[in-house]
């Protein structure tokens, strides 16, 4: 298989890792046995949650940044978050000015921060594609050199760097699991770990709401409901380039459902004590689903982000402990008398359960 066929090679990651070093964290890749003990395989997880910016994006953002030429009028991105933080953040630090165009329903936390590292936050349209299109216009309107997230060969290679890093700590993975949603991070990290082990096993992620890049590679017809807790990989339209790399390096790429997404934001919450976003605990949330196809493997997993709606983690946590049987809701008849109340909870006591919440019709307006 050749190299020059494809838009970045093993050596456009390498000098990637070393015009970035230094300007990143080069972030841990730790074995999990309570994580191995649950799903069969040998896992390890790589911490991307501790980049500056809690996020992989830095990598590919600043190699991109630092290919521009010193008379840049300034750059300007399309992005749900986690690409807009690293070009916000890396640019500061350039002193490049930098616009970023999001879509309307991005989660505040990732707004806020945003223009906390000194970007211009333009929220316009419904989706990511919306928001590109009108990033492109205002690139031509105002001269601004546009960065896009995924489908760049200098961003490819910058987050190809979560790979090499990856194979340095743990030379013998056999699989490794990675999110996708326009391709540029399985793009990067493909193309390092074939060339350092042809025999490795890459595994794409793709959530059941948005599966456009197993679509186009495989043909399917799989109609995601484009609602997904998982917004950082949320894309309809996956990338050019990066398709071109995926359809030649990746071996397989299987959906997860929200539901197992969900579980494994709180899995890793509860046994590695860190919070990740959704796109970031798709990997495990794979390996939860589809355990037979990694059984028995040493694998390799990117918590490619932290960076999760505060709300939207809170109602995450509340359904998982529903399903998990940790938290129950009870309607119960009673006569209306003093007393009455107390002997319930009083019950409720008795098996070693707790109340969080109470509601009486009274309250509710339903009687005058």
């Amino acid at each position: 298989m050749s190299e020059q066929l494809l838009p970045i090679s093993a050596q456009d990651v390498m000098e990637a890792a070393s015009r970035i070093k230094g300007a990143v964290n080069r972030t841990p890749t730790n074995h999990s046995k309570t994580l191995s003990d649950i799903t069969g395989a040998s896992v390890y997880l790589k911490f991307e949650i501790f980049q500056f910016t809690a996020a992989y994006k830095e990598r590919g953002a600043l190699n991109r940044l630092l290919d521009l030429p010193k008379n840049t009028k300034g750059v300007i991105a399309a992005s749900a978050g986690n690409h807009a933080q690293g070009i916000s953040y890396h640019a500061g630090r350039l002193n490049i000015p930098a616009t970023i165009v999001m879509p309307e329903g991005t989660p505040f936390n990732k707004i806020k921060r945003t223009e906390e590292l000194g970007a211009h936050v333009v929220l316009h349209g419904p989706d990511f594609e919306t928001a590109t299109q009108y990033a492109y216009e205002m690139a031509d309107a105002e001269n601004l050199t546009f960065i896009h997230p995924f489908d760049d060969a200098r961003v490819m290679a910058g987050q190809g760097t979560v790979g090499l890093e990856m194979l340095e700590d743990v030379k013998d993975l056999e699989t490794l699991i990675v999110p996708i949603g326009g391709g540029g991070l399985i793009s990067g990290i493909a193309t390092i770990a074939k060339h350092i082990n042809p025999n490795i096993r890459i595994v794409g992620v793709q959530t059941e709401a948005f599966p456009a890049m197993k679509e186009a590679i495989d043909g399917s017809s799989l109609k995601g409901d484009n609602i997904s807790i998982a917004e950082g990989i949320a894309v309809n339209q996956p990338g050019k380039k990066t398709r071109n790399v995926v359809r030649k390096l990746v071996d397989e790429i299987v959906t997860v459902s929200e539901r197992k997404i969900e579980a494994a934001i709180i899995a890793i919450m509860e046994i590695e004590k860190v919070i990740v976003e959704g796109a970031g605990a798709i990997g495990l949330g794979a390996l939860m689903q589809h355990p037979d196809i990694f059984k028995g493997q040493k694998v390799g997993i990117v918590l490619s982000g932290g960076n999760i709606d505060s709300r939207m983690l809170a109602n995450a946590i509340m359904r998982g402990m529903a399903r998990d049987g940790r938290l129950a809701r009870l309607r119960i008849t009673m006569m209306d008398q003093p007393g009455a109340l107390a002997k319930v909870t009083q019950l409720v006591a008795k098996v070693g359960v707790n109340v969080i919440e109470m509601r009486h019709p009274g309250n509710l307006g339903l009687y005058p």
